[in-house]
């Protein structure tokens, strides 16, 4: 009988740490398909292929966007289509796009993921502009595909001069 409790009490135990390592292998499953997001629109935005952004949104109304240039809010995929339309028109060049300090985090249908994004952009006149976005994205994962379903873009302000930090220094 004594055999046969430790026996139990194993095999119990062995069957937790199952569960937790297959949870943490689907958390990881999940933030490594996020990753993978990231790095596609970075891909996308250096190929000024805003349809391939886009894909990577929730495509309906539901999308809400703090973006860092006005308005205060986009509301709609189709708003903030848009509104990647006119930025990216303002720079016909080429893009030079990095991202650094990236961090997810996965659980069940939803996810988050913070981020520092460096934009190098090319004015008509071939002037460049580096700017340096603080980035937070929320996922949903719809039909076992991660959307971005929120998003805010912002950068520090100098509240001495009401002035935007454009390069987001640390």
């Amino acid at each position: 009988m004594k055999h046969r409790s430790i026996l139990l009490s194993a095999l119990c135990v062995a069957l937790l740490f199952s569960a937790l390592a297959l949870r943490a292998d689907s958390q990881s499953s999940d933030e490594k398909a996020i990753r993978v997001l990231s790095e596609r629109f970075g891909a996308a935005v250096k190929a000024r292929d805003i349809t391939k952004v886009m894909s990577l949104y929730v495509p309906d109304e539901s999308l809400f966007v703090f973006d860092a240039v006005p308005p205060r809010q986009y509301v709609g995929a189709k708003a903030y289509r848009k509104d990647y339309e006119e930025f990216l028109g303002l720079f016909p060049g080429p893009i030079q796009y990095g991202v650094s300090d990236l961090s997810v985090q996965a659980a069940g249908t939803l996810g988050y993921s913070h981020r520092i994004d460096t934009w190098t952009l090319t004015d008509k006149a071939g002037k460049r502009t580096t700017l340096v976005f603080r980035v937070t994205d929320v996922f949903r994962k719809i039909n076992g595909r991660w959307l971005i379903v929120h998003e805010h873009l912002s950068f520090p302000v100098d509240p001495a001069t009401g002035k935007a930090d454009l390069l987001s220094k640390p």
